[in-house]
């Protein structure tokens, strides 16, 4: 069984009601649909493109929870049979099936995709219903053991889960969080592994609910949620990055010092770079365990802001050079 204990200073992450819904797809969407859907989604509702909009901050969140899901086979099969639930540390869908064959026909109602509040059936003496046998009796005689737990005997206590925000260069490059638990002013060192990415869980053992009659404690289970980064966005192990770049470094090339998880390191512009053109940087992604991603740098060509005479004749030179000819191979 696990409890929920609220850790204090965190950001909570909203998940939302429906996964699909928030992507905008239909539940029988191809990954290729799903993955089309989530970029236009976080193109629009990047915190970059919305300075200061914390709807639009919240709605971005609740976009890349969905792509987490629903672009992993695994957790997407677990979501569409049993909701949110399917997706809790230590779920165990074989037990769960097990106990929805036992309890068809005795009231218990299950709806394939909705979330299902499994408390209701995991947690407490007496089970699902008062008075009745407990989930432990149920599968004592399911599995030919005693369920019952002797009431004398020593038992550990339960894992306890909660979530923790953390910035995402911190999740890139690994951390160590010191967080107080609210309950029992307890400190509690949480060391954040390189690579990090929404969703991934942090164990910390003996520091969950205290065990009966001497038993061990259980652990603290820490979900990990990636605070969104202004300029990068991440696909699993590849970062993306918009690059700003001038007229003059398009036209004529350039040499220019480009960010990475890494430290900073030069990119070259080939000539005559056109805006939205993408180059790619090899291995200069997420570094996780043994793999690296790469990092694609779109350019994006920017003209000044400043109004000058000296830029208005310099626009309208280059202006008269290439306007014509701009649209020429556009046809039906």
């Amino acid at each position: 069984m696990h409890q929920k204990r609220r850790v204090t200073n965190l950001n909570w992450a909203e998940m939302a009601k429906d996964l699909y819904e928030e992507l905008g797809v239909k539940r029988d969407a191809s990954p290729e649909e799903i993955k089309r859907a989530y970029r236009a989604l976080a193109g629009k509702l990047h915190p970059d493109k919305n300075p200061g909009n914390k709807g639009a901050e919240a709605r971005f969140k609740a976009v890349n929870h969905a792509n987490q899901v629903l672009s992993d086979p695994k957790k997407r099969k677990l979501y569409d049979e049993f909701g949110e639930d399917g997706l809790r540390e230590g779920f165990d869908a074989e037990a769960y099936r097990a106990y929805r064959r036992a309890s068809a026909g005795g009231g218990a109602r299950f709806r394939r995709g909705q979330p299902q509040n499994l408390e209701d059936f995991f947690g407490g003496a007496g089970g699902p219903g008062a008075g009745g046998a407990g989930f432990g009796d149920l599968f004592g005689d399911l599995f030919g053991g005693n369920g019952r737990a002797r009431p004398n005997a020593p038992a550990k206590g339960s894992d306890v889960i909660s979530e923790v925000s953390v910035d995402f260069a911190a999740a890139l490059e690994g951390a160590k969080l010191k967080l107080t638990l609210q309950d029992g002013g307890e400190e509690v060192t949480v060391r954040v592994p390189k690579g990090a990415d929404n969703g991934d869980k942090v164990r910390v053992p003996g520091h969950g609910a205290p065990g009966r009659l001497g038993g061990p404690a259980g652990d603290l289970i820490i979900a990990i949620r990636v605070r969104p980064h202004p300029h990068f966005e991440r696909d699993g192990l590849d970062l993306y990055l918009d690059l700003p770049i001038s007229v003059g470094e398009a036209y004529n090339g350039a040499k220019v010092r480009v960010p990475t998880p890494e430290g900073q390191v030069t990119l070259s512009v080939p000539r005559h770079a056109q805006s939205g053109q993408v180059v790619r940087l090899k291995g200069k992604g997420v570094a996780r365990a043994s793999k690296q991603g790469d990092l694609y740098v779109r350019f994006l060509v920017r003209l000044p802001d400043a109004e000058s005479e000296e830029i208005q004749r310099a626009v309208d030179t280059l202006n008269q050079a290439t306007a014509d000819s701009l649209r020429d191979e556009i046809h039906f």
